[in-house]
């Protein structure tokens, strides 16, 4: 049911980032084409096209037992027999073998809604009792009655009651009892009606769960395993009184959800395999806390993990002890990759997944960045691994904010093919779903559109040539983006940079996009910070911000509600957008675990990861690549003033591309303006507001 009303609200914005996901926006943001439409819609030329990537078979369990019959009955009576003689009574009442849906016909305000505490064996505390994980569960009462076993929708989060979830920071509430009332976000409104238990688990050291968490490590991952391992009879529970309690009622299927931390702990249990965890969907999410922190060997910011455990975590001197020890391993003075963040590394145990994953991220999210859903994404590729993948133009917000409707259909679809055995047909539909524009999407076959990224060579101050001898850069940290991309046409110091001619036809930018530079450095290593930018007049994508009317997504109670602000999107006329940034430690080029220092005086070839993207810029745009050292507005870096010569013929631009060329500007090309009308701000992840 989705119903319109409004709702007074004192409007606030701030930035988009990682503690309360608001959804918010800056000017920097990465830029939408102005009228590109669906030119790119695929590597083949096909605006629309459908086709079916990796697949397994779904789960067939549940459905099996909710109707009774075999696999074979279940999939639909043969037209050839006549009219089925399956008696309603065999069928459960919420799924619908005509639309293969589930149909929200459970009451709502009736359902079973209870708190569990599941054993560990892990004492992260010292206190020598071990550590007990705070569920709470909210399930339809007449599946209960008739005895049928139901699938689970899980959000594993440290954020339930110390900043809470979602775009209006919905905190778990509870009764006189202590037993779970309000389930934060609308999950539980939903899907519940439709045959589903709903649970929220809070990660060890966080809310009611006993222990200290460690920040992705694996503590708290082993902290929701417990918890499904429960689901599927193989570890014990108690209630508060400490009255044993099983998990008679549910298949044992598992499908985890979670924006941020939340998708993140759901990218981390999945590299486990444990068995019973059928898919995960992934909103926002880190792959590898490493790259969370730092970007090759070049941090963010410093304390960051320690700080983090501080603000979800328990105020205790045992739990503090615990924090303090993270910052004593993470490194940030050398940024090194250690064993601490091999630890917290989901990528390396990509082929142990047995999970089928719905990876949704914001193509201008500067919190968890895009390399972390492009790297996730191919890793599951390579295990065949049944995926799909939603990207917008936002920064960190969750589609249920930029595209509501369409995203609770298609989650739906997911979940009941996934979890509940019905074979509907979202996994026929094109494996991946874009916004090209605002409000404007494109459905493509696959992604990115090209494995093969085109070299782009660079000569003095222009793409697309080949260029003789070298050109110099001195470190000069004070230099802002805006001072970087703001004078273009312009030498000035510590930036050099290399731009296009107008293009001759649309490109489409898909994929991660790279820049080998051939450097002799003064110093034993130095950050080598890249942006690419395009310039040229566009309303683009500059943000969101929530309006006073609200939607209401299933059934609600007078302590939980299913009623949500809705989000309006914000564009803005400028003549540039960034497309990509990107930055690494020059020691850390060939390996972040295992750096070479430079030699001064001789030369070693640097390449810089920029950030995923899928974009289409449009014909006559100018293309500019900036390359600077330090940059100590995005990162912390902890080496700064060097002086670097870069040898042209062996220097590159590495683009993503599926057609169209990057030539060089003409001799007498008309120089380049550009008006900074909003300041670009970097996202602050130590700021708990956001």
């Amino acid at each position: 049911m989705t119903t319109v009303r409004a709702r007074s609200l004192l409007l606030a914005s701030s930035a988009a980032l990682m503690c309360l996901g608001t959804v918010t926006g800056t000017a920097a943001a990465a830029p939408a084409p102005d009228d590109a439409g669906g030119a790119f819609a695929d590597r083949n030329g096909s605006a629309l096209e459908s086709s079916t990537p990796e697949t397994r078979t779904p789960p067939t369990e549940a459905v099996e037992q909710a109707l009774g019959q075999s696999s074979t009955e279940a999939a639909g009576p043969d037209p050839s027999e006549g009219p089925t003689q399956r008696t309603a009574a065999a069928v459960p009442s919420h799924l619908d073998q005509r639309t293969r849906s589930t149909q929200p016909v459970y009451d709502y305000a009736g359902a079973i809604r209870e708190s569990v505490y599941v054993d560990t064996t892990m004492d992260t505390d010292s206190d020598g009792t071990n550590d007990v994980i705070a569920v709470d569960i909210v399930r339809p009462r007449e599946t209960a009655a008739a005895g049928r076993k139901i699938p689970v929708i899980m959000d594993a989060s440290p954020y339930f009651s110390c900043c809470g979830r979602g775009n209006e920071g919905e905190k778990k509430t509870y009764d006189e009892n202590g037993v779970i009332q309000k389930m934060p976000l609308y999950y539980d409104n939903y899907f519940v009606p439709r045959g589903y238990a709903v649970v929220g688990v809070d990660v060890v050291g966080t809310s009611r769960s006993t222990g200290c968490g460690d920040v992705g490590g694996n503590d708290e991952i082993a902290s929701v395993v417990a918890v499904i391992d429960w689901l599927n009879g193989r570890n014990t529970a108690h209630t508060g009184d400490g009255d044993p309690v099983t998990a008679t009622w549910t298949t044992g299927s598992v499908g985890m959800i979670g924006k941020s931390y939340d998708g993140t702990l759901a990218n981390g249990v999945a590299a486990t395999g444990v068995e019973g965890l059928k898919t995960i969907v992934p909103i926002s999410a880190i792959s590898s806390w490493y790259d969370y922190s730092r970007s090759g060997g070049v941090p963010y910011s410093v304390d960051y993990m320690p700080w983090l455990a501080d603000y979800v975590g328990h105020k205790t001197p045992a739990c503090a002890a615990v924090r303090a020890d993270l910052g004593e391993q993470d490194d940030d003075e050398t940024g090194d990759y250690t064993d601490f963040w091999d630890e917290r590394d989901y990528l390396k145990d990509a082929g142990k997944v047995k999970a089928s994953v719905f990876v949704t991220h914001g193509l201008s999210d500067y919190n968890v960045q895009t390399n972390h859903f492009a790297q996730w994404w191919n890793e599951l590729g390579k295990n065949k691994v049944p995926r799909k993948i939603w990207l917008g133009l936002e920064d960190h917000v969750d589609p249920f904010e930029f595209r509501r409707k369409e995203w609770v259909s298609e989650l739906h679809q997911w979940f009941d093919f996934w979890l509940q055995g019905l074979q509907n047909n979202v996994m026929r539909e094109p494996m991946a779903t874009v916004e090209t524009a605002p409000d404007v999407w494109a459905n493509y076959t696959t992604w990115p559109a090209t494995q093969k990224t085109v070299p782009v060579p660079l000569s003095a101050g222009k793409l697309g040539v080949f260029g003789k001898g070298s050109v110099t850069i001195t470190d000069e940290p004070t230099l802002t983006e805006d001072d970087i991309v703001a004078t273009p046409s312009e030498q000035i110091a510590g930036r050099q940079m290399f731009l296009s001619a107008p293009l001759p036809a649309a490109i489409r930018v898909s994929g991660t996009p790279t820049v080998t530079l051939r450097i002799k450095a003064d110093a034993s290593t130095t950050p080598v910070t890249a942006r690419l930018v395009e310039y040229g007049e566009a309303q683009r994508y500059s943000g969101s911000s929530r309006t006073t009317d609200s939607t209401c997504e299933g059934e609600s109670v007078d302590y939980d509600d299913a009623c949500y602000f809705t989000v309006e999107k914000q564009t803005a006329k400028s003549d540039h957008g960034l497309v990509s940034r990107g930055w690494v430690d020059a020691a850390h080029s060939n390996s972040p675990a295992k750096p070479k220092p430079l030699t001064p005086g001789k030369w070693s070839t640097v390449t810089v990861p920029l950030r995923a993207q899928d974009e289409i810029i449009p014909k006559g745009r100018v293309l500019g690549l900036a390359v600077t050292l330090s940059d100590t507005e995005w990162t912390t870096p902890n080496e700064t003033g060097a002086t670097i010569d870069i040898d042209l013929a062996n220097s590159k631009l590495n683009l993503p591309i599926t057609a169209g060329k990057i030539t060089p500007p003409a001799a007498n090309a008309t120089p380049l303006e550009v008006t900074i009308n909003t300041p670009t701000e970097r996202p602050n992840l130590h700021d708990s507001k956001n």
